[in-house]
């Protein structure tokens, strides 16, 4: 069942996914060669915690860490530990907050230092088509349109669609209906209404997009082993357009 938010819930929603945007930006100072994937999370959830927010994704089906931390050829749900960011690595960054009863949710890829110039393109179109997701956000059009404007842009530019994942509706929930994919035809899906609440996520690959789970039953890496990209913010469709929850100051549309 999809929930709308009134306008006094997107309110309310908006302080956990500013803390989300606020996190997020103070993490990509942090990313630099030698912090380990630990160092990243721990300094995140202090931040979280202190704002008085809570860590969605800790504790969420066993799921160990504040922050999934994702390098290179791991796509997403990396688990934080002791690996040591390197020079040329790009790790993706994604944290859940809950915070007066409503989540936010939100998604960065940062180089570490200097990168070649295809990931650099990786990294930039897969923001690219987040942005382009986004502003198919819009009451009257189908969940579709959003997949459809993700994987044209990517597939123009010669990389490949993760399609094993998705976006998803978010709010009182970390994952509420409906799912939103980044692939497919336009027009198709439920019709977006005022008030919907999504995660628009989309998952790139330098490689064939196709993936495996490794042993620790979360981490998601690319088959072919090649480089990963991942950007997502949590999205209101209003009638004015579609309202970048997790804009990190002021109320950003698309």
């Amino acid at each position: 069942m999809i929930v709308c938010k009134s306008p006094a819930e997107l309110a309310r929603m908006r302080p956990a996914n500013v803390l989300v945007a606020d996190v997020l930006a103070a993490l990509r100072d942090q990313v630099r060669e030698g912090v380990t994937t630990a160092e990243l999370d721990a300094f995140a959830e202090a931040m979280v915690r202190e704002a008085g927010g809570t860590p969605a994704f800790k504790g969420y089906r066993g799921f160990p860490a504040t922050l999934c931390t994702s390098v290179n050829e791991e796509v997403i749900h990396g688990i934080p530990g002791s690996r040591a960011l390197g020079p040329g690595d790009v790790v993706s960054i994604d944290l859940g907050v809950v915070l007066d009863g409503f989540y936010g949710d939100a998604a960065i890829t940062v180089p570490v230092g200097p990168i070649a110039d295809e990931a650099a393109a990786l990294l930039r179109v897969t923001e690219e088509a987040l942005y382009l997701g986004i502003e198919q956000a819009r009451a009257g059009n189908r969940v579709s349109d959003i997949g459809h404007a993700v994987q044209r842009h990517v597939e123009a530019h010669g990389f490949a669609v993760v399609r094993d994942f998705v976006g998803h509706g978010v709010g009182r929930s970390l994952h509420e209906d409906p799912q939103v994919p980044n692939v497919g035809p336009a027009g198709r899906g439920p019709r977006l209404v005022e008030g919907m609440t999504l995660a628009i996520e989309p998952m790139v690959a330098m490689g064939r997009g196709a993936v495996k789970v490794l042993k620790d039953g979360w981490t998601a890496v690319t088959r072919d082993g090649s480089l990963a990209a991942h950007f997502e913010h949590t999205v209101g469709i209003t009638g004015d357009g579609p309202l970048i929850l997790t804009a990190p100051s002021g109320r950003r549309r698309a």
